[in-house]
């Protein structure tokens, strides 16, 4: 029998222009920093939040779940970011995606849960920087201010037309992701380089 296991590398989204957004921290003197994080694990989750799965579940992955409209929380490798009153995107390292789902299975029990993969449908541009902030407020109607829009906040938002989900990073400096679908994820990139230019 053939061997059908891919023999090359998977190649991200964005790897074209992994240079072009490298060159934004030269070019804006630190301002502004693009890159993107390719391949991150995402695994939807949607349960009872007031059910005993919900607090089986933050165990297993040791973080609860975010009950908080628009917060996410992040210990160790993984960020679970709220999307709804039932609904959670686990985030983790690039191919985790399958323990993942199978740890958040095993601590649901009998209860009714539903877990996706969504690795493939997103992927995560990281916007970091002084002027960060001033960067996504050109494209996004959201108050990004860091009293409105802290470390811990997430939304799903529009930014330059664009529909995403933007969490602050909670770690000193971190600034943002940018969760894109992979349809838009070329535009926004184009977006994010030209309105870079203004910090150059």
């Amino acid at each position: 029998m053939a061997d059908t296991a891919p023999t090359t590398r998977p190649r991200s989204l964005l790897a074209h222009a992994a240079d072009r957004l490298a060159d934004v921290t030269r070019t804006s003197g630190g301002a502004i920093r693009l890159a993107e994080l390719p391949f991150l694990a995402q695994v939807n989750v949607r349960l009872d939040a007031k059910g005993p799965a919900a607090d089986a579940v933050g165990l297993a992955l040791g973080l609860p779940l975010p009950l908080e409209p628009n917060t996410a929380v992040r210990a160790g490798e993984l960020t679970v970011v709220w999307l709804g009153p039932d609904e959670w995107l686990v985030v983790g390292q690039p191919g985790a995606q399958k323990e993942l789902e199978g740890r958040i299975r095993a601590a649901a029990g009998d209860e009714h849960v539903s877990v996706t993969d969504v690795s493939a449908q997103r992927t995560t541009l990281l916007v970091t920087g002084p002027r960060a902030r001033d960067l996504l407020s050109h494209g996004c109607a959201l108050d990004l201010h860091p009293s409105a829009f802290g470390p811990g906040r997430c939304a799903q938002t529009t930014l330059a037309r664009a529909q995403v989900l933007l969490v602050v990073r909670d770690e000193t400096r971190a600034g943002f992701w940018v969760l894109v679908r992979s349809s838009f994820a070329g535009y926004l990139t184009e977006w994010l380089l030209d309105a870079a230019v203004e910090y150059g």
